[in-house]
């Protein structure tokens, strides 16, 4: 698509879902949702895997039920597996011979909720280290405006995604097409800039990084830093997320 030299589009970072509602951007956008650990990542993951499509749902309730009707499950809280459910939320729990081909509902303790919050968005994008670069030519594609809204940490800041807004943000403005509108971007654009030469060792600091270790969930955190393992890009239509690296 020739987008113009003159046309420039922007990128806005909502650092948790409670700003959301507050957003800058009101008109021609697509949220790109985030969710490093482990939420967006593991999306993207299932969709390399082979999945159909994934039904998101913002309680563990919606979920069982959609168990009883002979759903795959995907459900965690608090970064642990829930018990009625097939899968918890660990990128390698979706191996190719378990989800090819299938329809997966998922529900965490973030990521859905904050795409609940964004339901009203047209397009919602899944993004991820490990699907960055295939991201950012879809977006780049679209010819609209951004808004990179991190799930965050039960609605406050977290590291990971922040860190990854930056990246983004970065990755976006290299194409001349894009402006940062907000001072968020900007502080994004520093996080990134001070993690991404030792993103590992960064990431230590992380909260939830540490929060999976206590729970022996934390064998995804390189796996999950780590760009380019993936072209999907997960794209949520208001009723299910399908890969539109298949669809256009």
């Amino acid at each position: 698509m020739n987008r113009g030299e003159d046309l420039i589009h922007t990128v806005e970072v909502c650092f948790t879902p409670k700003l959301y509602p507050e957003i800058l951007t009101k008109e021609n956008f697509i949220v790109v949702l985030v969710d490093i650990l482990r939420a967006t990542t593991t999306i993207c993951t299932a969709f390399e895997n082979g999945v159909k499509k994934i039904i998101p749902v913002s309680s563990p309730d919606e979920a069982r039920e959609l168990k009883t009707q002979g759903f795959l499950v995907a459900s965690e809280q608090d970064g642990k597996k829930l018990d009625f459910a097939d899968f918890g939320n660990s990128a390698f729990s979706f191996t190719r011979d378990k989800i090819e081909g299938k329809t997966l509902v998922y529900c965490t303790t973030n990521g859905t909720r904050a795409l609940e919050m964004a339901k009203d968005a047209k397009t919602i994008a899944m993004g991820a280290f490990i699907n960055i670069t295939a991201l950012t030519k879809w977006l780049v594609r679209q010819n609209k405006n951004v808004v990179i809204l991190c799930s965050g940490w039960k609605n406050k800041f977290c590291l990971e995604d922040s860190i990854f807004a930056g990246a983004l943000t970065e990755a976006l403005l290299a194409n001349n097409g894009f402006t940062a509108c907000c001072d968020s971007a900007e502080a994004a654009l520093d996080l990134w800039s001070l993690a991404k030469d030792d993103l590992p060792g960064y990431i230590e600091k992380a909260a939830h990084r540490h929060r999976l270790k206590k729970l022996g969930l934390d064998e995804v955190i390189p796996y999950s830093f780590t760009p380019d393992l993936t072209g999907v890009v997960p794209v949520y239509n208001g009723k299910e997320i399908l890969n539109y690296t298949m669809n256009e």
